[in-house]
């Protein structure tokens, strides 16, 4: 198995046990969990796909990834009764998920020979994109809009490593490692010592 292949296979497992998790907290029945599961694991590689015109969207060429998304669901179903905090395991799921695919997108576009910029912008669609649907279909707050938290652009300083690593070495896989740890570096700051950007704050206009 390649490594953009292992990438997109965890990126698309972790991602559906952060759908599973909001289908728990939403008390949804199993076909409601496969169902949030596979559109968060997939979500984010769809719309990668779609934009790159590739031959075929990732996981309508390999169907085992819905496979996949599908077990996490049904562990999740099984399983999240037994977790203390279902909001916080999310969060931590989600920071993985983020770090996988934000390198999985980044990788395909540099596989097919993209711009700097096509490939930092493939991999913030390719990390966001899914729980931003997650979060819309289950009718929360998406965690790209939390208020000065490091989200997306821990997905921008993420694929922007890879395309460094890339610019400095000439190999994709170190490239793709490095951004997956930058990535998730980042929001695991963010979330433990809460780490923020600078946020914009209206002023009164002067009289």
């Amino acid at each position: 198995m390649s490594l953009l292949a292992a990438l997109d296979y965890l990126a698309v497992f972790v991602f559906a046990l952060t759908g599973a998790l909001a289908a728990s907290r939403a008390q949804l029945d199993i076909v409601g969990f496969l169902f949030i599961a596979s559109l968060t694991a997939v979500g984010g590689g769809t719309v990668r796909d779609l934009l790159l015109n590739r031959d075929m969207v990732f996981w309508i060429a390999n169907p085992w990834y819905i496979g996949t998304a599908c077990t996490a669901a049904v562990i999740v179903f099984l399983t999240a009764h037994r977790l203390e905090s279902r909001r916080r395991t999310l969060d931590w799921f989600d920071a993985g998920a983020l770090a996988f695919a934000v390198a999985a997108g980044a990788g395909v576009a540099l596989s097919l020979g993209h711009s700097p910029a096509v490939v930092v912008m493939m991999g913030m669609a390719t990390g966001t994109f899914g729980g931003l649907m997650r979060d819309v279909v289950c009718n929360e707050v998406p965690m790209v809009l939390r208020q000065g938290e490091l989200y997306l652009s821990a997905a921008f300083a993420g694929a922007l490593t890879a395309l460094v690593v890339v610019a400095l070495t000439g190999a994709t896989p170190p490239a793709l490692l490095a951004c997956a740890a930058v990535t998730f570096l980042l929001r695991a700051g963010s979330m433990v010592f809460g780490w923020r950007l600078p946020i914009y704050r209206p002023r009164p206009p002067r009289g």
